[in-house]
């Protein structure tokens, strides 16, 4: 008997996946995020004809913590987890005949497009899966775990039946704008973000500190001046980063766990409910996305290519939703 979708998504989650979902390549192709620098499975091989969308959850305890390593640190254990997760997956599919690889999920592709711009976004295949929305902010946000968890593909050469996308917005949008008030750096855009501004709180000790702090070494003109620079704190975040990833990896907690969609945000809606970040030019701002929306006005997150991963139904409280 041919392999069907239910098998392949009950062995997953036994394989270890929170959430487990199935995008056509073929509509992959045809939607591509940004049709410029098209992120689609026939560029890695035309013979994948199904991706496998996983999502790992993360522990919510860590977005309780009042350091940020704690998060770092969990983050890092979930995306190892995941990879092995995957990789298990493809065994599988092997196992029953047919090609099969895990996404590097958290791969940069510098001559398709500055930044983590990979060949394809995992945020759009889990998506195009059935498994979530984009947010305000653009994370991928699910209906069990909000934006509080990551996600990876497995390409095939295997015919399975894809599930349908989510056509209602879960993210409450403008009206609540928690991810645009919590953002330390002010990166949140109207469903969009400013990846250079994220990152400066996401990535302590990132490619961008490192590269300027051995930029500043090298530039000094005194051999006193360098030694003093060696002995200060940034070499010491750069060892921890390399070592253990904390202040290196890309995750600045803040609108993730002040995010109110997903079942688990019960266990943070005490300690999340006061957002110190959140000033009177914030709110103003968020006002005015709101009256963006509701006059019609051309918003770049929402054009006509990019409704299809925010919702195209628009948002509808829980209570107002068709139970499926």
């Amino acid at each position: 008997m041919a392999l069907t979708a239910l098998q392949l998504k009950a062995r997953a989650r036994e394989l270890g996946a929170d959430l487990v979902g199935i995008a056509s390549a073929a509509v992959l192709n045809a939607h591509p995020p940004d049709p410029r620098y098209p992120q689609t499975p026939a560029r890695l091989s035309p013979e994948i004809r199904s991706c496998v969308a996983i999502v790992k959850r993360i522990p919510v305890a860590a977005f309780r913590a009042k350091s940020l390593a704690c998060v770092h640190h969990v983050d890092q254990l979930v995306l190892r987890e995941m990879d092995k997760v995957a990789y298990r997956i493809a065994r599988f599919l092997e196992e029953e005949g047919f090609y099969a690889f895990p996404l590097a999920a958290q791969e940069t592709i510098w001559e398709m497009k500055n930044a983590s711009y990979g060949y394809l976004s995992t945020r759009h295949v889990a998506i195009e899966a059935g498994l979530g929305t984009l947010g305000l902010e653009v994370n991928l946000l699910t209906r069990e775990f909000g934006p509080r968890c990551y996600t990876t593909a497995i390409l095939t050469s295997a015919e399975l039946e894809p599930d349908q996308r989510i056509a209602e917005q879960l993210c409450i949008g403008e009206p609540c704008s928690r991810c645009l008030h919590s953002c330390p750096a002010d990166a949140v855009r109207h469903w969009g973000l400013d990846k250079r501004a994220c990152a400066t709180e996401a990535q302590e000790y990132g490619y961008a500190t490192i590269l300027k702090t051995f930029t500043r070494f090298i530039e000094a003109p005194a051999p006193e001046q360098r030694l003093a620079l060696l002995r200060g704190g940034k070499w010491r975040g750069i060892y921890q980063g390399l070592l253990r990833v904390v202040g290196a990896f890309g995750d600045c907690p803040r609108c993730l766990a002040v995010c109110p969609v997903g079942d688990d945000y019960r266990y943070l809606v005490g300690s999340q409910k006061v957002i110190p970040e959140k000033t009177p030019e914030k709110v103003a701002q968020g006002k005015a996305f709101l009256q963006a929306r509701r006059s019609g006005a051309e918003i770049a997150g929402l054009t006509e290519g990019r409704i299809r991963w925010v919702g195209e139904d628009g948002y509808r409280p829980p209570k107002a939703r068709k139970v499926t």
